[in-house]
């Protein structure tokens, strides 16, 4: 894509250096398969499902993987 020279002048200013466009917030979705990946990663290393008496990391993984369970995701 060949942009107008005007544009590119326009994005080389100095004073749009710290412009960022705006980052939207995550939806229900958004968090919903990043808790199925970060259990899915603990099962794989871990070779097993998490437990409700490990450490605080594994009860945690195991909570989340219950309430996947109870929303049929996993």
């Amino acid at each position: 894509m060949k942009w107008p020279k005007e544009l590119l002048e326009l994005f080389d200013d100095p004073l749009l250096d710290g412009v960022r466009p705006k980052v939207s917030a995550p939806t229900a979705d958004d968090r919903l398969n990043k808790k199925l990946a970060e259990v899915q990663a603990w099962i794989s290393a871990h070779g097993r499902e998490p437990k409700h008496d490990g450490d605080l990391k594994e009860k945690m993984m195991c909570a989340a993987m219950t309430a996947l369970k109870n929303k049929n995701l996993m």
